[in-house]
């Protein structure tokens, strides 16, 4: 793995991606239909895409977390020294806004805004656990039995989480926070962070907590690697 500056560049270069492109596609998606299930199918599919692409190039530099809650995970699992996760968590969230900055320099939008758009409530608290745990899941799972399917697991799995929860799956407390400064298709009211980052630290854990004792269990004959003859 690379130097703690490279891999700190890496984090913040790709959170900062990642959030141009999920605020980026929902602000293009707004100027091109008023039919918000084409808006929210637009932003999927360009968010998706991103990962796949962003996980593959930076994963073998920094691990590609993009994500505070990602990094906890490996943290407590003793992959990611503690001062390092630290420096994790300040590059995504640094990435993550400049992001959104950028994103509103493309379309020509004031670079830092305040969102109005309300997400708040049981329904999506429960959404953004049930995100972060699935996230987490994927990643330890993908990590486990087949380390170079992870971009597109997480890929996939974001794409579908779009669709199967309340809240359009954020999942990642670095990108909510950037995106509480677009009041575009993308955002959430500043006031209703906590409750979002809440759950979805909530959901990392539980899902560090059961794949911890799940991938204990011995990896099935068909997954081994076969002994050369």
């Amino acid at each position: 793995m690379a130097d703690l500056a490279r891999r700190l560049t890496a984090e913040a270069l790709g959170t900062g991606l990642l959030v141009a492109t999920v605020v980026g596609s929902g602000i293009m998606a707004q100027s091109l239909t008023t039919d918000v299930a084409v808006m929210l199918l637009a932003n999927t599919l360009a968010t998706g895409a991103i990962l796949v692409v962003l996980i593959t190039i930076l994963g073998p530099i920094s691990g590609a977390h993009f994500n505070p809650a990602v990094s906890m995970v490996m943290a407590l699992r003793r992959e990611l020294r503690p001062r390092d996760a630290l420096g994790y968590l300040a590059a995504q969230v640094l990435g993550g806004i400049v992001g959104t900055v950028l994103a509103h320099a493309m379309f020509a939008l004031p670079l830092l805004q305040a969102s109005t758009r309300v997400r708040t409530g049981g329904a999506q608290w429960l959404s953004e656990g049930v995100a972060a745990f699935g996230l987490v899941a994927v990643i330890l799972a993908g990590l486990h039995f087949r380390r170079t399917a992870v971009p597109w697991l997480v890929g996939l799995y974001i794409t579908a989480a779009y669709w199967f929860t309340a809240s359009t799956s954020f999942a990642n407390p670095a990108v909510a926070i950037a995106r509480s400064l677009t009041d575009t298709f993308s955002g959430i009211r500043p006031l209703d962070l906590p409750g979002f980052i809440a759950a979805q630290l909530a959901g990392a854990l539980a899902a560090l907590a059961l794949m911890s004792w799940l991938l204990r269990a011995p990896i099935p004959e068909t997954l081994e690697p076969k002994a050369a003859p």
